[in-house]
């Protein structure tokens, strides 16, 4: 669990890096940021806004023969451990990242590498290095009053609204590429923050795991358990699925299967979809993790338990105890009307 808001900024630096096949030039200010109150709390809302509204999708820095390779880890790794080299050091930061800017794609913009102190992740305080950029420029008004008319000047700057690149670097698992959050609003250039200049890999952890079984659960469902039985059967297995994980502290897939597959006869479909569709989502050798907690609550409010009925009617079965469809919702088939139809039984109407 990550909490954002009691963090502070302890120092910002503040660079330009321009696109190297434009012939675009890098600028790095001599001197740190001098922060007062009103602008930091400006910039850290524009920085960390993003990851409060983002799922908690960890990566971590990757090297094929050793994370000690890796162009950013020294530097960070060396930040860490004196912070007081923050600034040099963003130098370093910013220089990689204007190295990596030839694509004709990339944009130009402001790097901004922040130092926090108290970010607070499974109730531990901890520090990070955020390193940011700035790269779409908006228009926007200004008023200047004259002796007898307001005149309008138009002026570009950041729109402090939307970040357009950042990553936030934990100082925890170092020995593991650290753990790393990241955004990216803009599309045209994917591979260039991810890939080309942070170089970062997936962390494997079992939030990771838990979510990626479970949304390979959810196309299962989509794919296999919906034509070969029907949405009730869809929206049911997928109830048991979430269930299983929500009331397991670990996650063993002969068991899951056992108690979730209400037909027998889809478990070798499970299997071979797993075999097939696997490498996807990162499981095809994965049968036995820790479940994250969090990330079963998350995937809960992400399925959709509704039955959509060509005659524009809705059925929402809004339970936590799959069992309860068993028992008051049926599936039938009208010979008259030549229709489907459900049949739910319930006591007596619930007040909105």
């Amino acid at each position: 669990m990550l909490n954002l808001y009691p963090s502070q900024i302890e120092s910002l630096s503040v660079h330009r890096v321009g696109n190297k096949s434009r012939n675009e030039n890098i600028f790095l200010s001599r001197e740190p940021y001098l922060l007062n109150d009103e602008i930091t709390a400006i910039l850290k809302e524009y920085f960390l806004k993003p990851f409060r509204e983002k799922e908690e999708n960890y990566f971590r820095f990757a090297n094929e023969v050793d994370v000690e390779f890796h162009p950013l880890y020294d530097i960070i790794a060396e930040t860490f451990t004196n912070p007081a080299s923050a600034h040099e050091n963003s130098k370093k930061i910013a220089t990689h990242l204007f190295d990596q800017s030839s694509h004709p794609h990339i944009k130009s913009g402001e790097v901004y590498v922040a130092y926090f102190s108290d970010m607070v992740m499974d109730n531990e305080k901890i520090d990070a290095i955020g390193i940011f950029k700035s790269e779409l420029k908006h228009d926007f008004l200004q008023f200047r009053e004259s002796e007898t008319n307001l005149d309008i000047v138009i002026q570009q700057g950041v729109n402090i609204n939307k970040l357009d690149k950042g990553c936030l670097i934990f100082n925890i698992h170092k020995d593991e590429g650290y753990k790393i959050l990241s955004v990216d609003s803009n599309r045209y250039d994917a591979k260039y923050w991810v890939e080309n200049f942070l170089g970062v890999s997936a962390l494997t952890d079992e939030n990771f795991f838990t979510k990626k079984y479970l949304k390979f659960c959810q196309d299962f469902a989509k794919d296999v358990v919906l034509p070969a039985e029907d949405k009730k059967q869809e929206v049911m297995f997928m109830n048991r699925a979430v269930n299983h994980f929500a009331k397991n502290d670990d996650f063993e897939e002969t068991n899951f299967l056992n108690e979730v597959m209400d037909n027998p006869e889809l478990i070798p479909e499970f299997k071979h979809y797993k075999v097939e569709k696997g490498p996807k989502y990162h499981i095809e050798d994965v049968a036995n993790f820790p479940i994250a907690n969090k990330a079963v609550s998350e995937a809960r409010k992400k399925i959709k338990n509704v039955i959509n009925l060509d005659t524009n009617i809705q059925i929402k079965m809004d339970f936590v105890n799959p069992e309860s469809a068993e028992k008051f919702v049926e599936k039938g088939w009208d010979e008259e009307k030549q229709m489907y139809y459900y049949l739910v039984y319930f006591n007596k109407e619930e007040k909105s």
